[in-house]
């Protein structure tokens, strides 16, 4: 049985990261994370997604994973966020694609 089945449960992709979720996210896999950390399960429209979870009181959220997720991540500064709210989804900002290439070459 799920401990946490009374939570509500909530599926966000980049488009609708908030800087609380990216907080969460980046704090609870602070050294990344790995296949025993990836939900997968199928949409409405059978696709299928991969996600990790995050909890907070009264939510499950499940964080779509992408590579413009893991890019903001792997250079998250909770400075960027100062003067938002913390349910801004407008606050994330996609990373430029040219800036991701460039962290590959790393």
């Amino acid at each position: 049985m799920d401990k946490h089945a009374h939570l509500r449960k909530v599926i966000i992709d980049f488009k609708k990261l908030t800087p609380e979720v990216l907080k969460l996210t980046v704090e609870r896999y602070r050294d990344g994370y790995d296949d025993r950390d990836i939900i997968s399960f199928r949409n409405g429209h059978g696709e299928r997604i991969e996600a990790v979870e995050v909890l907070t009181d009264d939510t499950k959220y499940l964080v779509k994973i992408s590579e413009k997720l893991e890019y903001t991540m792997e250079h998250y500064d909770e400075t960027d966020y100062d003067g938002f709210d913390q349910d801004d989804p407008a606050a994330v900002v996609e990373p430029d694609p040219e800036d991701m290439l460039n962290a590959d070459d790393d």
